[in-house]
């Protein structure tokens, strides 16, 4: 297969030929994909659910529902792992053969953990964004204040030499 350094543009350029003259002769952007569609042979979705821990065939270690107390569950959870990591360690001094199931269930805690804190995450962007915007307001008060400061300033210099001017 032969490729070039620099590439002839793809062919739907010349729908564009006129844009400088004519800004509407372009076509319209094709509409967003809504719902299912193949990339590179695999199946995406543009719908943002998380799915449960079941779909995915895990317990689920926490109360079902929407009014979970996401501090207080992975509070828990954080107890129940450190209790079975040093049940794991004994079982690795005492009978090493059967280590597997509680690295099964340590398994499990880290999986509901992990799927408790992408539940957050919608909350997690929507705080960021709420302080960037803030963070964009605070700096354009102060931009404001700041032209205000200099017209000021300006006008108090303006002022000084006109009176210096009159003086002459």
């Amino acid at each position: 297969m032969a490729t070039s350094t620099f590439p002839p543009p793809p062919p739907f350029y010349r729908l564009y030929k006129d844009y400088i003259q004519d800004p509407q002769s372009a076509p319209e952007p094709p509409p967003p994909i809504q719902g299912t569609y193949v990339l590179f042979g695999a199946n995406y979705t543009t719908d943002d659910a998380l799915p449960s821990l079941e779909e995915q065939g895990v317990r689920q270690l926490y109360p079902k529902g929407p009014n979970v107390d996401f501090k207080k569950e992975l509070k828990s959870l954080n107890r129940e792992l450190q209790l079975h990591i040093l049940e794991l360690a004994d079982i690795l001094v005492e009978r090493p053969s059967q280590y597997a199931r509680k690295v099964e269930d340590i398994s499990l805690i880290f999986k509901n953990m992990h799927h408790l804190l992408n539940s957050l995450r919608p909350h997690q962007a929507r705080a960021t964004l709420i302080h960037m915007l803030e963070l964009q307001i605070q700096r354009r008060k102060q931009a404001v204040e700041d032209i205000k400061r200099r017209r000021e300033e300006a006008q108090r210099i303006l002022k000084e030499a006109l009176a210096k001017l009159d003086g002459q």
